[in-house]
């Protein structure tokens, strides 16, 4: 998603975010999510995309195992 605010507890305000869901039967799919507010104390890690590159990337040909749910 595109950051739109941030407060000194690093809670985010993300806007227009999708989710990506990999398959290794068929493509990449794009679940459009909206308006996210996250926790600070539940991000790890925040980075920059990079538009122009990621809109190179064949999405319907990338093959990936699904990542295992986690389990406490």
């Amino acid at each position: 998603g595109t950051l739109r605010g941030y407060d000194q507890a690093s809670n985010l305000i993300l806007e227009q975010s999708h989710e990506r869901i990999f398959s290794e039967d068929e493509g990449v799919i794009q679940n459009p999510l909206g308006l996210y507010i996250i926790r600070g104390d539940n991000v790890a890690v925040v980075g920059e995309l990079d538009l122009e590159e990621d809109g190179r990337r064949d999405l319907n040909s990338i093959r990936a195992a699904p990542l295992l749910p986690i389990s406490h």
